[in-house]
């Protein structure tokens, strides 16, 4: 499965800000953005152009493909699939990104990062429903159950997760239902103010309009 193997740190660096690539890390002093707030590169910290129109629109859809760890044809792939659904475009891309089974599992603050979420699921650790699944672009939907191995729960790195759970906030859609047995639950689909994150979702939907 293709993935963006670019340095995390210095991705957050080139659309400005944060995209929470490396869990913790991020919401600490070392975090290279607080340190470094310009783009990488010999002349990051010399000063940035105005950005035309396009480049506003080609940041906004890079900063959101980045922060849900997929690239550009998976990405204009959603936002078709999202033009053919009813209603709004930019929600319905927002909402079929946030459904997929490694952003559920961040969510529910199983995972640290996407990434490790991604890990979790390809390694064939998560459950849906008690179903096996390792396809981290999974589409959830109410009422599903995601859990993981039983055998895994007993592992180091997992009883580190569920002693993080209490300091979690969750977004309103999923739950914890069980903190022993790892398990959550997808209550409904995300609203517009649980997906929005600092992202601009017209801006994209007119990039890809043009």
């Amino acid at each position: 499965m293709a993935r963006n193997l670019d340095p995390k740190c210095k991705q957050c660096r080139r659309v400005g800000e944060k995209l929470f690539l490396k869990g913790d890390r991020c919401f600490s002093p070392k975090c290279p953005i607080v340190k470094r707030n310009y783009p990488p590169g010999m002349h990051g910290n010399k000063g940035q152009r105005k950005s035309s129109e396009y480049g506003v629109q080609m940041r906004e859809k890079q900063k959101m493909a980045k922060s849900y760890r997929i690239l550009e044809k998976q990405f204009h792939n959603y936002y078709l699939l999202a033009k053919q659904m009813s209603g709004d475009t930019g929600e319905n891309l927002l909402r079929l990104l946030e459904m997929r089974l490694d952003n559920v599992v961040y969510r529910l603050g199983l995972a640290p990062s996407r990434d490790a979420a991604r890990q979790m699921v390809n390694h064939g650790n998560v459950t849906v429903n008690n179903r096996r699944v390792d396809i981290p672009s999974f589409q959830t939907t109410i009422n599903d159950i995601i859990s993981f191995k039983g055998s895994k729960k007993e592992t180091k790195s997992f009883q580190e997760i569920i002693k993080k759970l209490d300091k979690k906030t969750f977004p309103s859609w999923v739950v914890i239902t069980d903190e022993k047995k790892l398990e959550g639950k997808v209550l409904a689909q995300p609203s517009l103010a649980d997906m929005q994150q600092g992202i601009d979702v017209a801006v994209i939907v007119e990039f890809y309009s043009r």
